[in-house]
């Protein structure tokens, strides 16, 4: 018996994310994801620590720079928690969408000499930052806890339910973070200056999230910057988080479901013109 032919030819749908195609290349999605993990810490002397330290050192900066200099209230909130908290959360979508946009440069010499689906790559590196997300996520945990069981803070941390909506939250950081990726590294294809001005646009958006302040103190002194602050789509999420578990912020189902369907429009955007450009990229780069 003859064996079947294999024909690979663009798909017809440019919204569809393949996801069976990826699913019969998980392997090579496993292969990827143990690929960038390991990678971040080979000949290193301290090794998976980094996944601790980097989100440790950046919180006493903070701490020093914004809560101390600066004089940043919290809203009541330990700093050391309140920073943690909105550090675990834009890491993981920062550099979710700083790595995803450079899939195609980056990977033109592999894209150019074997098929699989592109999409793998893309998909590999958000994983990877959930799996280093998760990780942080437990230095969260014990910093939390301590306060929480700790009778010498004189701040209160209440967690309350909506704190259940964390694994909402989080997938909807790395949606956005890869649509906006997939949109960007599409575009660098033919335009390579945006990469140029990739790390200082997401320097300038986390001015614009309440990472390294509260929503109450734009309300008040910076009212006239809160149209920025509630256009952006990260908003709603972050604060969402430090509510859920620190009891403090604000929280608003509609607010919610804005940065939800802008999401899902930035990611079916991301994914139409990213499998459009692959179908011509070699011809393009």
């Amino acid at each position: 018996m003859g064996r079947k032919a294999l024909i690979i030819q663009p798909g017809g749908n440019a919204f569809r994310l393949n996801l069976a195609e990826i699913w019969q290349y998980r392997d090579l999605l496993g292969m990827y994801i143990r690929r960038d993990i390991v990678t971040f810490y080979k000949q290193t002397i301290l090794g998976p620590l980094w996944f601790f330290i980097q989100p440790i050192l950046t919180t006493i900066i903070f701490m020093f720079v914004f809560g101390g200099l600066a004089g940043i209230p919290t809203d009541g909130i330990p700093q050391p928690l309140f920073y943690l908290a909105g550090i675990t959360l834009w890491n993981y979508f920062s550099e979710s969408l700083t790595k995803t946009s450079d899939t195609f440069i980056s990977n033109q010499s592999v894209f150019g000499k074997v098929y699989f689906p592109r999409m793998i790559v893309p998909l590999s590196i958000t994983i990877t930052g959930l799996v280093k997300m998760g990780i942080q996520l437990i230095l969260f945990a014990a910093v939390y806890l301590w306060f929480f069981l700790s009778n010498s803070s004189p701040s209160s941390v209440s967690p309350n339910v909506f704190c259940l909506l964390s694994p909402v939250l989080i997938f909807l950081l790395g949606a956005l973070g890869l649509g906006f990726g997939l949109i960007i590294s599409s575009l660098t294809t033919k335009y390579r200056d945006l990469r140029f001005l990739i790390t200082f646009g997401v320097q300038l958006w986390m001015y614009a999230t309440p990472v390294i302040y509260p929503l109450s103190m734009m309300e008040g002194k910076y009212h006239k910057f809160m149209w920025i602050i509630k256009a952006n789509p990260l908003t709603a999420i972050l604060e969402t988080f430090k509510y859920g578990f620190l009891g403090a912020g604000t929280f608003s189902w509609g607010a919610l479901a804005y940065s939800a369907v802008f999401t899902l429009a930035v990611l079916l955007i991301g994914t139409f013109i990213f499998n459009r450009v692959e179908r011509s990229f070699m011809d393009v780069v």
